[in-house]
């Protein structure tokens, strides 16, 4: 018995085809200590990033959060990286801070650390993490290597503009780059902590994740930075 039309089932020869199912979010996690400065600051201007550039609707498809290796859960984030996040247009506003689960590395497909000894740490957790957890600076030196043109380029026909694979591609691209694109130095690849510091200490380190997040968000996304 034929199905009657307008249940899902396209009626013969009307050239119609079922709606294309969302995929899942791509999500992306940024790691510090405390997830009170560094990671907060992260988590908030990759989030501005990608909403300048591809709007609230299109941005959804790529998730972003943050959690620490010895987390304050449940702690807002410092005074003075909230007042960086204003300098640069972000919301600093509902930020509660988390200790890094087990559950966080293994929903992630992409892990985004200030330092070489959190990355280590996440690494060690399991969860086959090792070939999608990077540096913040690692993974700016690596993506910036791949061409673009061997990413799939965003489709504005699919649910999640076609974003999801691309970041996919972009992480299995980046790990094979790994053993072959070094640090110039140990140092390159860290973002220092500022907890403590005064506000132009933590404005010096909110300059730089924005300058290193940059790259990055052009590789997830195929657009530049708006001028």
């Amino acid at each position: 018995m034929m199905a009657p039309l307008g249940r899902g089932i396209a009626g013969p020869g009307d050239g119609t085809h079922p709606p294309v199912p969302p995929s899942p979010p791509f999500r992306i996690l940024h790691v510090s200590t405390g997830n009170v400065c560094r990671s907060p600051i992260t988590e908030r201007l990759h989030r501005r990033a990608l909403e300048l550039r591809l709007g609230d609707a299109r941005s959804g498809g790529l998730l972003v959060e943050s959690a620490g290796t010895w987390g304050h859960e449940g702690a807002p984030m410092e005074t003075h990286a909230a007042t960086v996040l204003a300098d640069y247009g972000a919301d600093p506003g509902g930020f509660i801070g988390r200790e890094l689960l087990d559950e966080h590395v293994i929903r992630a497909d992409l892990v985004l650390t200030a330092t070489r000894d959190h990355r280590a740490q996440v690494i060690s957790m399991g969860h086959s993490a090792g070939l999608r957890t990077f540096t913040l600076k690692e993974f700016n030196r690596l993506v910036r290597a791949i061409d673009p043109a061997t990413l799939p380029e965003p489709d504005p026909d699919l649910p999640d503009g076609g974003l999801v694979e691309r970041a996919r591609s972009l992480v299995g691209a980046a790990a094979a780059l790994r053993g072959w694109l070094l640090a110039p130095n140990p140092e390159s690849d860290e973002v220092y902590d500022p907890y403590g510091a005064p506000i132009t200490f933590f404005r010096s380190i909110g300059d730089e994740i924005n300058q290193a997040l940059d790259p990055v968000v052009t590789a997830l996304t195929g657009l530049p930075a708006r001028a």
